[in-house]
């Protein structure tokens, strides 16, 4: 695992959100003890996904994504990561097998530019970290 901290994958967010499934006690675990050490980060290309699948009615907030993620950005230990010119050049030119979907593109360059660890349940990302020798945890 990275120093530089944990960046999240949206869907791990919203499970230590407590929005979706619980997410595994070890991950949660993990999780905490960054958070202490003010190393757990969310890119902003998180909150764009969440708007999405709010608009496209595949999440129900109860309240403007806007002001869930004022509040879930607030809470200690997490950290708002900017999309920086390098994350958007880096995601363009990430090594094969690394699937084309544009958000995970984005959330996988800041992990590796930033020298962050990574976590994520999707099977595509993380047999692309085993392959690429990329810092991952399964969550």
């Amino acid at each position: 695992m990275s120093d530089a901290g944990l960046l999240l994958d949206t869907h791990i967010w919203l499970n230590y959100q407590g929005f979706t499934r619980a997410l595994r006690r070890s991950t949660e675990q993990v999780i905490d003890a960054a958070a202490e050490r003010n190393a757990v980060f969310i890119s902003v290309i998180s909150i764009w996904e969440i708007a999405m699948l709010a608009k496209a009615g595949t999440i129900a907030l109860n309240e403007s994504v806007d002001h869930w993620s004022e509040m879930a950005l607030s809470k200690p230990g997490i950290n708002l990561l900017p999309i920086s010119p390098r994350i958007a050049v880096a995601s363009v030119y990430l090594p094969e097998p690394m699937h084309k979907d544009p958000s995970d593109r984005i959330l996988v360059a800041s992990a590796r530019v930033e020298r962050m660890t990574f976590v994520t349940a999707d099977k595509k990302i993380l047999h692309f970290a085993k392959v690429s020798g990329m810092p991952c945890l399964k969550g």
